[in-house]
């Protein structure tokens, strides 16, 4: 992987360890290659924390997948079912490479937690010692940045 994909995995992280959510974190990474700024990106992303809203869904990381994949490879005309074709392989190619590294793309599955997960739970757990410790959250965050990485690697080579 070039070094400035390195770089942009490494922020990711740093990222996430300043308590911004993992989908968050992972957009804002690249979010400069498709003329985002940084503040746009997080905001665009805030939404998709915990696995959607906190509802443990799809992991934040990988939201964070397919809003790349959608800045990277979306389509801008509505009709264009190739284009959506095209976007829709590279979303199931990167969401399959993270499953592949990591077991699941649900974030319950990924926390460990059984059963479902009730409504109402909306306020985000304190980040501390505590929570990086038994959290994979910031594991999850690295390497959803660094599928997208190797993707970008692979296309530009």
């Amino acid at each position: 992987m070039s070094n400035e994909m390195e770089e942009r995995v490494n922020r990711a992280v740093d990222y996430f360890k300043q308590g911004y959510g993992c989908c968050q974190s992972v957009v804002a990474a690249f979010a400069d290659l498709y003329g985002l700024t940084d503040q746009q990106a997080k905001l665009v992303a805030a939404g998709f924390g915990g696995g959607v809203g906190r509802m443990r869904m799809m992991c934040g990381a990988v939201s964070g997948l397919v809003i790349l994949a959608g800045l990277s490879d979306g389509q801008t005309e509505g009709a264009d079912r190739e284009g959506k074709a095209h976007c829709y392989q590279v979303v199931q190619q990167l969401l399959a490479r993270f499953k592949e590294v990591n077991g699941s793309i649900i974030c319950a599955e990924l926390l460990g937690l059984k059963g479902p997960v009730p409504m109402g739970n909306f306020i985000p757990d304190e980040r501390n010692a505590e929570y990086y410790k038994k959290r994979p959250c910031g594991a999850k965050v690295e390497s959803a940045a660094r599928v997208f990485a190797e993707y970008l690697d692979g296309i530009q080579n």
